[in-house]
């Protein structure tokens, strides 16, 4: 049997702290349960993932979302990030967390396509 694969679409940026931390914990639980797990940063969601600013954000007793970000990542969590987006904000690929990999709008329509579970934010 294949693989099922989970999409969460960050829309929600900076602006918004108390919506970025869901999709790298349900993003490391997927990926726990041996998912696929994809987080795509699209719009203001991209904010979430340029350098520096996910340090600079920590809610309630949860750690900062940079620490949480790292854990998602290293439990195979994988983060794209749209680069029409990015060209929206005048933000150059360099300007994101190194495991940010900017894809193009067609990257979305396939992860959309093949997702057996898709969740926005």
């Amino acid at each position: 049997m294949a693989k099922k694969k989970i999409l969460y679409v960050q829309t929600s940026g900076t602006d918004t702290p108390e919506r970025l931390y869901a999709p790298f914990i349900l993003g490391a639980t997927a990926a726990a349960m041996g998912i696929d797990a994809t987080v795509y940063f699209l719009v203001k969601g991209i904010t979430v993932v340029k350098k520096g600013e996910a340090e600079k954000i920590k809610v309630g007793g949860f750690p900062t979302l940079k620490e949480v970000m790292d854990q998602a990542v290293k439990a195979g969590v994988k983060m794209m990030v749209c680069e029409q987006s990015c060209m929206l904000f005048g933000l150059p690929r360099g300007s994101f967390e190194e495991n940010a990999v900017v894809v193009g709008a067609a990257t979305l329509n396939d992860l959309l396509l093949e997702a057996d579970a898709v969740l926005s934010f």
